[in-house]
């Protein structure tokens, strides 16, 4: 089915067909362990020109979608990570997302440099070829870290979580700088080593400068700004996203550095309307998530990929195994107080996703010889490292003895009420059943700690604030409020106990 022959509303209806089944296929795939990321890669493969004869081919077109939803996801994963949290593992980060991509590019690009000429002759990439494709290949992907660490809801011991996520929203710019740093110099041939080492310090230095400068102009505006229409606001951010990462590039800086710690900065300060804000880029970062791995998926024909099949495993593997542990170790040398297990465990987070794909469609766009396969190749790599990986992120945690006690999330579905993040409180909700009420049926009779209060009850479809000799019945859904979560973990364990 070729686009340019449907009529818009086809189109529509098209695109929302594909949402509707990823979002189907994602929470089927979660009860079976399947990362979600990849059956989304999958329905955009099943759709596209081998499936059901969807022509897309257009990497500009992807490259654009790519752009865009990388951008939203980096400034969301940024929004989220406190920095609090990050401040202690903020030096191995950094190294981690800078030293770690370059050395996981130079050791995969000389293997594949390698293997092409002594293996698999049929593929010839010369050594900047090869060092290209390993660049692309070469950071971790933030999407795919910040979704399957989501959802999962897996705790960490020894502050891994906060590394890994750091580290996945920071690499992106790195890996991003040496695919486009060795397409010129492809194109270029021979160029001066230490121009391309100033211009690429140059970028990190104008990338990282005016994340934080914009985040902050970011900050002051929406505070100053009066918008009489409240659901402006979430807009007003997002806009200002973008304005960051196109200011930016025309500075000649890393967009993608600059807009994630744009979103560090504003994520750890104060702004009205915050809580509304967050949740709505969580919204878009899921939804741009489900777009991407769509288009990508769609661009590629499953066909392509039998042919490269054999170095595209050898690669994966490689990677998995070798040079992301590899790099990893060297990186983590001087910090010797970090147990062997996390590191054993940081380099098995090493997922590769979407950036990489999106990635590979530079040297699509820009011309570079072979480029079909080196696209072909990553697509590969990426679907092994998803399903080798990603299906195993909470397995091995386990096996390493790294997997902290997940707590149950006290999520409100009966009561739409939020608290400021400035107020330290815990809310949560309890249906009550007829145990509950055997040390009596009014509140004051309930086990309860002091600083718990029951501040609203759902009785059928009525809504009231009690009083401590209001009468409940079975079924009532009280809405709890205490000091902390600790508190309220105390408050469960008592009424439990009231049985």
């Amino acid at each position: 089915m070729d686009f340019s022959n449907v009529t818009i509303e086809n189109v529509v209806l098209i695109g929302s067909l594909l949402l509707f089944v990823s979002i189907i296929a994602g929470k089927t795939g979660y009860r079976f362990g399947v990362p979600t990321l990849v059956l989304f890669l999958v329905v955009g493969m099943l759709f596209g020109h081998d499936g059901l004869g969807l022509e897309f081919s257009s990497p500009k077109a992807a490259q654009f979608v790519g752009v865009l939803s990388l951008n939203i996801i980096l400034f969301s994963g940024g929004m989220d990570t406190k920095f609090s949290e990050i401040k202690p593992v903020l030096p191995r980060g950094i190294i981690l997302a800078t030293l770690g991509v370059l050395l996981t590019a130079l050791i995969s690009g000389i293997f594949i440099y390698l293997i092409t000429q002594h293996v698999f002759t049929a593929i010839s990439f010369t050594f900047l070829e090869a060092i290209l494709l390993a660049s692309v290949m070469s950071s971790t992907d933030s999407a795919s870290v910040f979704a399957i660490l989501g959802a999962k809801g897996l705790v960490l011991k020894e502050r891994l979580r906060p590394l890994l996520e750091l580290e996945s929203g920071s690499n992106d710019p790195m890996a991003y700088l040496l695919t486009i740093t060795f397409i010129q110099w492809i194109q270029i041939g021979e160029g001066s080593l230490w121009s391309v080492i100033g211009t690429f310090v140059l970028q990190l230095v104008i990338g990282a400068a005016s994340g934080y400068l914009l985040g902050r102009l970011a900050i002051r505006l929406i505070n100053r700004i009066n918008i009489d229409n409240e659901s402006l606001y979430p807009t007003l951010l997002l806009t200002l996203l973008f304005i960051i990462f196109s200011v930016t590039n025309y500075l000649k800086g890393n967009g993608y550095l600059a807009v994630y710690i744009s979103g560090l900065v504003v994520g750890n300060s104060k702004f009205v309307h915050k809580k509304t804000s967050k949740k709505f880029m969580d919204g878009m970062t899921w939804l741009f998530q489900i777009v991407m791995f769509l288009t990508l998926g769609l661009l590629v024909n499953p066909t392509e990929l039998l042919p490269i099949a054999g170095i595209g495993l050898t690669v994966s593997l490689f990677m998995i195994f070798i040079s992301r542990p590899l790099a990893v170790w060297l990186c983590l040398i001087p910090f010797r107080k970090m147990s062997v297990k996390s590191k054993h465990y940081v380099s098995w987070v090493g997922l590769r996703g979407a950036a990489p794909i999106l990635f590979a469609t530079y040297p699509l766009t820009s011309g570079i010889e072979g480029a079909g396969i080196i696209f072909n190749i990553v697509f590969f790599v990426t679907l092994v490292s998803l399903l080798v990986q990603g299906t195993t992120v909470s397995t091995v945690a386990r096996w390493l003895g790294l997997a902290g006690e997940n707590k149950p999330q006290n999520r409100l579905q009966t009561f739409d009420v939020e608290l400021s993040d400035d107020i330290k409180s815990s809310m949560s909700e309890v249906t009550l059943t007829r145990e509950h009420l055997l040390c009596g049926n009014r509140i004051m009779d309930m086990p309860m700690p002091e600083n718990t209060l029951v501040v609203m009850v759902k009785r059928d479809e009525l809504y009231f604030v009690p009083t401590g000799a209001t009468e409940l019945e079975p079924g009532d859904v009280l809405l709890l409020i205490s000091d902390n979560e600790k508190t309220l973990e105390e408050t469960y364990a008592q009424l439990g106990g009231a049985k």
